[in-house]
């Protein structure tokens, strides 16, 4: 078995491009939260990296740089390291400000928006500019939460959905919860906020329409604010649902939706397809592969929610 994995990682070196061969290639994590936030992201990334090959010390470097949530930095930060790396990798909303810099550094990003409709990619097939990687945004998920809840709350008859629409794409996801709102017989009323003052503004009206359950769409305002909607949700004894493990590690009721350190891991591989000599622009965007159902049992005996046993078997984790 050692002997594979000595194979696997030998043939990988072998494989890197001259530029490896000359001195060590130099990437660029240029992001817009802090270093403690996204640390299991570029652990993901370091991960898949060292899967093909690259090893840090030896043929790679990774230059850190961090805008600690002020996006006004971002622009200065790519403009600090451009000249230093072959290749910048960003996340969350620092992309849309990497991708647009003046810069021809490629760029591999792992975006929660759609990065077409967010107009830094003409298509998933063919991106057409510096900038390709993967999107979080997985439209049909958010009818599949739905699907959940009514499993978890047969009698569930109304729901309020809580979503930028300032994030590109979002009306597409709130169009897939209508649907599926409609299909299993759920009033969706919609709370748009664009901000953290608009989100706070929401829960007054929000708890006058008494609804059974909360949808948070993972955006970049509901995610800063998941404490505050699960916080006033669970006070009215309303379950909250949503995308990313963080909500339910937040006290959401569970989450379903993509493993989103598996992305990260996955983004090494547009890192080693263009360190190797491929485009941007001709390596298609993708959306993520693998999910988990993340379930919050100490939130669930808070709202006196008896979680099915169909349910807890398909948890991929089950928080206590």
């Amino acid at each position: 078995m050692r002997r594979r994995a000595f194979l696997g990682s030998a043939l990988a070196l072998a494989s890197l491009p001259a530029l490896a061969a000359t001195r060590p290639v130099r990437i660029g994590w240029v992001v817009g939260s802090t270093q403690a936030a996204t640390q299991p992201y570029l652990a993901g990334l370091r991960d898949g990296l060292r899967d093909l090959g690259y090893v840090e010390g030896s043929n790679l470097v990774v230059e850190e740089r961090y805008a600690d949530d002020v996006r006004d930095r971002v622009p200065g930060l790519v403009r600090d390291i451009a000249g230093n790396v072959d290749l910048i990798v960003t996340q969350a909303w620092a992309s849309w400000d990497v991708v647009q810099s003046p810069t021809n550094v490629p760029v591999v990003f792992v975006f929660s928006a759609d990065p077409v409709e967010a107009g830094f990619a003409q298509s998933y097939a063919r991106p057409a500019g510096r900038a390709t990687g993967i999107t979080l945004m997985s439209v049909e998920m958010n009818g599949k939460r739905l699907e959940l809840l009514r499993e978890i709350m047969p009698e569930l008859r109304r729901a309020a959905l809580i979503a930028s629409p300032d994030h590109r794409g979002e009306h597409l996801e709130r169009e897939n919860s209508e649907e599926a709102a409609h299909r299993l017989g759920i009033e969706i009323q919609y709370f748009p906020v664009r901000n953290a003052t608009e989100l706070e503004a929401s829960f007054a009206p929000l708890a006058a329409g008494k609804p059974e359950a909360v949808l948070a769409v993972p955006d970049p305002i509901t995610v800063a604010g998941r404490q505050r909607i699960i916080e006033i949700a669970t006070a009215q004894r309303i379950p909250t649902v949503s995308g990313w493990a963080v909500f339910a590690e937040s006290g959401a009721l569970c989450t379903y939706g993509p493993k989103l350190v598996e992305s990260y891991k996955r983004a090494a591989y547009f890192v080693d397809r263009i360190l190797k000599g491929a485009k941007p622009a001709d390596l298609p965007i993708e959306r993520p592969s693998v999910f988990e159902l993340v379930v919050n049992l100490k939130t669930a005996a808070a709202l006196e929610l008896a979680l099915p046993k169909s349910v807890l078997a398909r948890a991929d984790e089950v928080i206590e």
